[in-house]
């Protein structure tokens, strides 16, 4: 008899997040589920990693089951280094990350701890994918993922990823019988215009707001944002290779030497 496929569960927004427990439920259903999460919420962590402090991890009973799972004091790139090294007995054949409280699209993918643990598992090796839901609502309503998580994991579980993909898969804040279906995208040109809301503390600090606008510069309708705006899932093929292989003709013709 065959092992059913093992799956690798983390997120950013915390191991007790909706988000991520509608997620375990979804993979429940496709194979052996470990779940290595945050302790607390971790959002924009981006890649970090902990090097300065130490790191704990405690087994823990969040509902019915049947996963194991791990809570972790570290970041989301810590989860899945120490699944793959100090918890699994075997290389997961999945790693998810998500659902994500809100959006990780176009250029919210480089801040993204949702993103990051993804992309961690994929320089393991690992297939692996982000899920992101338009909603930044704690009480956000997750069962119009359902479908999609299933068919996009589904497939990863079949036809496996090219070695150094990972996929970025965001889902617009609709009702399912809304959404229009799924298409492949590229990451839109789009960034935030950062705003610092000062303010002065009792004590007579100065302290201060991230704020800020989403500018997108990107009007082609193959983007992820244009997928979005326009009703779809989108699931864009990232890589953690950040080399500008168009630019490496370019930078020889320097007078380098």
């Amino acid at each position: 008899m065959s092992q059913r496929p093992l799956i690798l569960v983390t997120n950013d927004d915390g191991i007790t997040a909706p988000g991520l427990r509608k997620l375990i439920s979804i993979m429940n259903t496709l194979g052996e589920v470990v779940v290595v999460a945050p302790d607390s919420p971790q959002s924009a962590m981006g890649h970090a990693i902990t090097i300065n402090s130490t790191l704990y991890l405690e087994a823990v009973t969040i509902d019915d089951g049947p996963q194991k799972e791990y809570s972790c004091s570290g970041t989301p790139a810590d989860c899945v280094k120490l699944a793959v090294n100090e918890i699994l007995d075997r290389r997961p054949d999945l790693c998810v990350s998500g659902i994500n409280h809100g959006s990780n699209s176009s250029i919210n993918v480089i801040y993204s701890g949702t993103m990051s643990a993804a992309l961690e598992a994929g320089i393991e090796s690992i297939p692996a994918v982000g899920f992101s839901l338009l909603d930044y609502s704690w009480s956000a309503n997750f069962d119009a993922c359902e479908a999609f998580v299933k068919k996009i994991a589904t497939n990863v579980l079949k036809n496996g990823l090219q070695d150094g993909v990972v996929l970025n898969v965001n889902i617009p804040k609709l009702d399912k019988d809304h959404i229009k279906g799924i298409k492949v995208c590229r990451q839109a040109r789009a960034n935030w215009k950062e705003e610092f809301d000062k303010r002065t503390n009792p004590m007579g600090r100065d302290y201060y707001w991230l704020t800020g606008k989403f500018i997108n510069m990107d009007h082609g309708e193959d983007t992820d944002e244009w997928a979005l705006e326009n009703g779809y899932v989108s699931v864009v093929p990232v890589q953690f290779d950040l080399t500008a292989h168009h630019s490496i003709q370019q930078l020889n013709t320097w007078d380098l030497k």
